[in-house]
């Protein structure tokens, strides 16, 4: 049962349904605890779902040589690592003193159909008003700060799984 010996497929899948609970908490957490997600967090849902699609098609492909296992680990770890910088960004909002907090701009959706993809990136990447908001904590840490955490462990298990030694059983 230790998960730090399971076969690639099943840490791999183990990474995927990780990502899907914690969606899940973050869509429960929108619609029956009423967060509305400001648009960094879209951002780092986007990342989520990107990051356990990775994991998902690792743990359905499963390759046996090394090489092809370290491709999926390299990839799901540098997905992660955006999302490490999107909620450390956000991290960082979120400790700026209130006079330095940039003014609220528009939702995610209205920037999304008035201005091109470059501006959009731009002035999600800035940071607003409702991005410096903590609406929720767990154990003293928002939900960005819990994102952060969980990019960072999920890449590493990605290096992991894909990386370590595996003795064949044969042999």
């Amino acid at each position: 049962m230790n998960p730090f010996r399971w076969t690639f497929r099943a840490q791999f899948l183990a990474g995927f349904v990780l990502c899907a609970a914690l969606l899940s908490y973050a869509l429960y957490s929108q619609y029956y605890g009423g967060l509305l997600p400001c648009p960094l967090c879209t951002f780092q849902r986007g990342v989520f779902v990107v990051l356990g699609l990775m994991f998902l098609l690792g743990a359905l492909h499963s390759p046996k040589r090394k090489g092809a296992r370290g491709v999926y680990g390299l990839l799901a770890a540098a997905v992660a690592a955006v999302g490490v910088a999107i909620a450390g960004r956000h991290v960082w909002l979120q400790s700026l003193p209130p006079d330095q907090v940039p003014a609220c701009g528009p939702d995610l959706s209205y920037m999304m159909e008035a201005f091109p993809l470059t501006d959009v990136l731009r002035k999600v990447f800035t940071g607003s008003g409702e991005c410096a908001e903590v609406d929720w904590t767990f154990l003293g840490l928002a939900m960005p700060a819990w994102s952060l955490i969980w990019f960072g462990a999920l890449g590493l298990w990605a290096l992991y799984a894909a990386f370590r030694s595996r003795k064949s059983i044969f042999s």
